[in-house]
């Protein structure tokens, strides 16, 4: 028996895939696998992000030093004694993931891997499926309704919320809209957090190129979420009730980098990157 079944776009599919997946639709966490090299991606999703490339070629770098970012404020959390982590918008838990950044510090660390996606969701869900589901859990759910989230039961199950929790907000805020409120939907998470814990946020913005990262959202034309740039001060204001650390708000390649920056990767200012800690 085959683990695969083709799709009506012609894709492999996994037996597990939902059968109620729009593949007319890109989605940006499948985009976002296909420019990390995945292969959790359907032709759609493909032709979005090949469309964005063509207009700037940089995303690939963008994507990567991303999920570095990722590993890097997780890596630091928990080395300040954060175990609980709560990462909203994650996509497939591929390598490098929360998880396995978090239990190299703390092994007994506790995951909750929260996606809007359903094809994202079922495949973290049989990715993970030998974790221990006391300290591992894996949630459908839209960061629009925070409280969706932080009322889940099964986020409380595997998180404690009068102990520091890490958010994880990596690459997801830049796809709400300001009528959305992502400024009220960030707060409501941080009002929701015992004192000590983190937030981290990175996000989209114009970098040295004004109008570049403008042009490449038209990959996004046909996505479920639609691409929104949003400058330092307007990056900023995601930290309201926390304390932002060293750096400070600065693009993501340079927060905290463990190794020394590399001329591609100074070029690579097309976006935004914190850590706060709520005091």
């Amino acid at each position: 028996m085959t683990d695969e079944s083709i799709g009506d776009d012609g894709s492999r599919l996994p037996e597990w895939t939902p059968p109620a997946i729009d593949r007319g639709k890109a989605h940006p966490a499948r985009i976002y696998d296909y420019l990390l090299g995945g292969k959790d991606n359907f032709e759609v999703d493909r032709e979005a992000a090949e469309v964005a490339l063509k207009l700037m070629p940089e995303l690939r770098g963008m994507a990567r030093v991303n999920r570095a970012f990722l590993g890097r404020a997780v890596r630091h959390l928990a080395e300040a004694g954060i175990t609980q982590f709560l990462d909203i918008g994650s996509g497939t838990p591929g390598p490098g993931n929360t998880g396995e950044v978090a239990r190299r510090v703390h092994p007994d660390a506790s995951v909750v891997y929260v996606d809007y996606d359903p094809i994202v969701s079922a495949h973290s869900r049989a990715m993970l499926a030998g974790a221990d589901p006391a300290r591992t859990a894996i949630l459908q759910a839209d960061v629009r309704e925070p409280k969706t989230i932080l009322d889940n039961g099964s986020v409380h199950s595997v998180l404690d919320f009068d102990r520091p929790i890490a958010v994880l907000m990596v690459a997801v805020l830049h796809f709400v809209s300001d009528d959305e409120d992502a400024h009220g939907i960030a707060a409501q998470f941080v009002d929701a957090l015992a004192p000590g814990s983190g937030l981290a946020v990175s996000h989209a913005a114009e970098g040295h190129e004004p109008g570049k990262f403008g042009a490449a959202r038209k990959g996004w034309n046909n996505a479920t979420s639609q691409l929104v740039l949003r400058d330092r001060e307007e990056f900023g204001r995601f930290f309201i009730g926390t304390e932002l650390l060293e750096p400070g708000v600065v693009f993501i390649p340079g927060w905290r980098p463990d190794h020394e920056l590399t001329a591609e990767e100074r070029g690579l200012d097309y976006g935004h990157a914190g850590v706060g800690i709520k005091r």
